[in-house]
């Protein structure tokens, strides 16, 4: 399946919103090519991109939710082995292709008003110009350590309350790339991981790169399951050949201010890049930066590291070719004015690139 590039525009997920319709315009006029449902977190704390990724586990009770505090794991209670055996009977089904199991790792409709808009819109008015659709989750080293175990561990540390995370958000996408996959066009469901940038620090020096590669890893199996392609996102400077190992396709990143951590890896970047992985240039800021920032002033900084990648040994045909530009981050806690600032500054970068490109 052909990957995306030429420096085609893409969002990232969050918009802030409170009604999708709005949402779905701007990304049909700033990202056409390739449009993503939106997360709309004003709504509420359904909307949390954890929350739409691990309801399963809220209405099978292995998550209690109460108002004002921190969902936490329900592995206490006296009816958590039960819980559990319910748990992994309807992901064996939903694993081996059974249509109404892997419904129920759906994102719930009150959950994802975005997601469920997006859908209607292609059936009614068909994909358009569009030529890939993209969804998201929230990453499982996120949520893992987002989340806590009754006693007020990370979840993530724990690892049968890991199995369910990476379990439950692989099949949720799975589930994202077959519902978007319904349009005949190529599918990507990236997945969010921002914490990843707790490896390697002091206050998580029990975080195993085995592990963390694992769970990630698992979420691209249930993305490929689902007939779609990987990526991976990050807001943060993280240890970026984690993702490599995991099997991601497509590397989003916060370019206009973690660049300096991906240059570092510039000869796991050509690896990645040699094999024909994608990467997804964040060099719009996402804060009120934005406002003093141009087309042009973007375009000179994007075009001043994908040079320096090249000098670190990069394929620079590749660099271009194989390139997507977006906003440095998702805008769900933004002004709506600034948002829509964001992304169109994303595809007016995206506009030169690709004409430089084409030159």
């Amino acid at each position: 399946m052909a990957l995306p590039g030429d420096f085609q525009a893409l969002g990232i997920g969050s918009l802030p919103y409170h009604e999708p319709g709005p949402a779905i315009d701007l990304i049909l006029k700033t990202t056409p090519a390739i449009p993503h449902w939106p997360q709309l977190p004003k709504r509420g704390h359904q909307e949390h991109f954890v929350y739409q990724s691990l309801a399963p586990l809220v209405r099978l009770g292995l998550i209690k939710e109460s108002p004002g505090e921190m969902p936490v794991f329900t592995d206490d209670d006296p009816g958590w082995a039960d819980r559990l055996t319910a748990f992994y009977s309807l992901y064996l089904e939903a694993e081996a292709g059974a249509g109404e199991a892997l419904a129920a790792f759906a994102i719930p409709r009150e959950a994802g008003v975005g997601f469920y808009a997006l859908l209607e819109y292609l059936e009614q008015k068909g994909t358009g110009p569009a030529r890939f659709l993209k969804g998201q989750v929230a990453g499982p080293i996120t949520a893992g350590l987002y989340l806590t175990c009754s006693s007020g561990r990370s979840a993530f540390y724990d690892p049968q309350l890991r199995d369910l995370i990476v379990k439950t958000t692989a099949m949720q996408a799975c589930w994202q790339a077959r519902e978007l996959g319904r349009f005949n066009l190529p599918v990507l469901v990236f997945v969010d991981d921002p914490a990843l940038a707790a490896y390697g620090t002091s206050t998580h020096v029990a975080l195993q790169r085995d592990d963390l590669v694992a769970a990630l890893a698992g979420i691209v199996a249930g993305i490929e399951a689902g007939g779609g392609l990987a990526g991976a996102h990050s807001c943060s400077g993280v240890e970026w050949p984690v993702f490599f190992e995991a099997g991601y396709r497509v590397l989003s990143f916060d370019a206009y201010n973690y660049f300096t951590s991906l240059q570092v890896f510039a000869a796991d970047v050509a690896n990645f890049m040699a094999e024909g992985g994608v990467l997804a240039w964040g060099i719009v800021p996402t804060y009120e930066q934005a406002w003093q920032e141009t087309p042009a002033t973007l375009t000179a900084r994007l075009q001043e590291q994908i040079g320096e990648l090249a000098r670190r040994g990069v394929d620079q045909e590749s660099l271009y070719r194989q390139a997507l530009v977006t906003p440095s981050c998702g805008t769900g806690v933004l002004e709506v004015d600034l948002a829509e600032h964001i992304y169109g500054l994303a595809a007016a970068v995206a506009a030169i690139m690709a004409a430089k490109a084409i030159s």
